[in-house]
């Protein structure tokens, strides 16, 4: 039986990640006409696939073990840096990189050298909205899960 188990909180924070990551791909295809499958392994977008990870992951433990237990307060704390980093930090250093490969670009066409330097990252991290909408994927993801396991 998987119903009320680990194994449910497994599922529905697994097919958070998965669904969010989809979402991402099949954006990339409408918006640039085009398969690129670099996208389900990327990170930064709508939706945030982090976000949708860790709130599936605590609602179900919610659902699961109930909303006043330690383990729902753990999940909610474990969920919150996740989003707070997603939405702060690692926003942070995308934007840094941008500055830096645009340093970088600007140094090298002032002068007559060529350079074959990789550029950093510039998607890191997610705008507020992103986190929001990965945050009501995984609470939709986990109701969906926990009830059709219960059913």
């Amino acid at each position: 039986m998987i119903a009320g188990t680990g194994i449910e909180v497994i599922i529905s924070s697994f097919l958070g990640v998965f669904t969010a990551q989809f979402i991402k791909f099949v954006y990339y295809y409408i918006k640039n006409k085009k398969l690129n499958f670099k996208t389900f392994a990327t990170t930064g977008g709508m939706p945030s696939s982090h976000s949708s990870f860790s709130v599936a992951l605590t609602t179900n433990v919610g659902l699961v073990e109930g909303f006043n237990s330690v383990e729902f307060a753990i999940a909610l704390g474990f969920a919150g840096v996740v989003m707070y980093d997603a939405a702060g930090l690692r926003r942070a250093a995308g934007k840094t990189a941008a500055l830096l490969n645009k340093i970088v670009d600007d140094y090298y066409s002032e002068r007559d050298t060529k350079t074959n330097q990789g550029k950093l990252m510039e998607v890191l991290g997610h705008t507020p909205f992103e986190v929001l909408i990965g945050a009501l994927l995984g609470i939709t993801l986990a109701f969906m899960v926990h009830f059709s396991l219960n059913a």
